[in-house]
């Protein structure tokens, strides 16, 4: 049985009130005790899907020195390259065995949001690596906002709570490449054990297995899913938010067994995030005497700017 639960957002769009509300209790019941769903009926194309991993492998195949010509310095690694062992779970020392590269938000209207987001950086050797970054990134985005609408929803708010909180928000979409292992680890497994910095989280079509969560009983259990369902789960910030009523779950990434360790692994997610200026200040409906405010306030980006720091990609 797969330890994530699994729902059909084409439920919440029904126009049938009580299939849509049936969703919308079993998507906030599964982020209550599990922190993860599989989605299916998501809407992103199977098209869209197959370029994506096509041109992130074209990337990530090229020359070293040439990947790291799109390494750019003080971006922390919001934009562009990262090359392998720059970043670290939160307390571990040991770096994760991946090199990754990230594409963020386009404002597209007068948005004076526009002047705190460094341009994305765009790769000549691979022309299509942008355009299908960005193509992918509004389809992540349009998916996340439907979630976040049912979310609020559950939560007792109007749906449309989110949506002035996350239009032109601080998004990534991160391809991230786990090369092959090519001697004994010392300490380090391919992502360790980690929460997410954001709201939510949406990942489709990993190449390999090796996704795991730590279930309520303490055990690493495997994250299936089938190639047609994204994969969205809690993040901090939105666990910060809840009061901890919606769950932030611990997951990692381990290395394949020894014979699968000549092959690489590719994962796209999707980070979806707030605007900066947004608190994450406990929700009121979601503190009471059984459940004391947990959190002190605040923005989304001041967490990111600690979260940063705490990871090893920003000094």
């Amino acid at each position: 049985m797969n330890a994530i639960p699994e729902l059909n957002l084409a439920d919440y769009l029904s126009p049938d009130p009580a299939v849509s509300s049936r969703f919308v209790q079993a998507l906030g019941q599964a982020y209550e005790e599990v922190g993860f769903v599989a989605i299916t009926g998501h809407g992103i194309s199977e098209q869209l899907i197959g370029d994506l991993y096509k041109y992130v492998q074209q990337f990530f195949s090229l020359p070293a020195p040439l990947k790291c010509l799109y390494e750019i310095p003080g971006l922390a690694g919001q934009r562009g390259y990262t090359s392998f062992g720059k970043e670290h779970a939160k307390g571990f020392a040991a770096p994760d065995l991946k090199e990754f590269f990230q594409f963020g938000q386009v404002v597209e209207d007068a948005d004076p949001v526009a002047a705190e987001y460094p341009a994305n950086v765009v790769v000549s050797e691979v022309p299509a690596f942008t355009p299908t970054l960005l193509q992918a990134y509004r389809a992540f985005e349009q998916t996340g906002r439907i979630l976040l609408k049912a979310i609020a929803t559950y939560l007792g708010l109007e749906p449309g709570y989110f949506e002035p909180r996350v239009h032109n928000g601080n998004s990534i979409l991160r391809a991230i490449h786990y090369p092959p292992i090519i001697s004994e680890p010392s300490s380090s497994i391919r992502a360790e054990q980690h929460e997410d910095i954001n709201l939510i989280t949406l990942l489709v079509g990993a190449s390999a297995g090796g996704l795991l969560i730590l279930n309520r009983q303490g055990q690493w259990v495997d994250a299936l899913c089938s190639p047609s369902q994204i994969v969205v789960n809690v993040g901090d910030m939105l666990q910060r938010l809840t009061n901890n009523r919606l769950r932030s779950t611990t997951h990692r990434v381990v290395n394949p067994p020894r014979n699968l360790w000549h092959t690489s692994r590719f994962s796209i997610p999707f980070f979806l995030h707030p605007r900066s200026e947004v608190s994450l200040a406990c929700l009121e409906g979601c503190v009471d005497g059984a459940h004391p405010k947990a959190y002190e306030d605040f923005t989304a980006g001041e967490y990111l700017d600690e979260r940063l720091r705490e990871i090893g990609l920003k000094k």
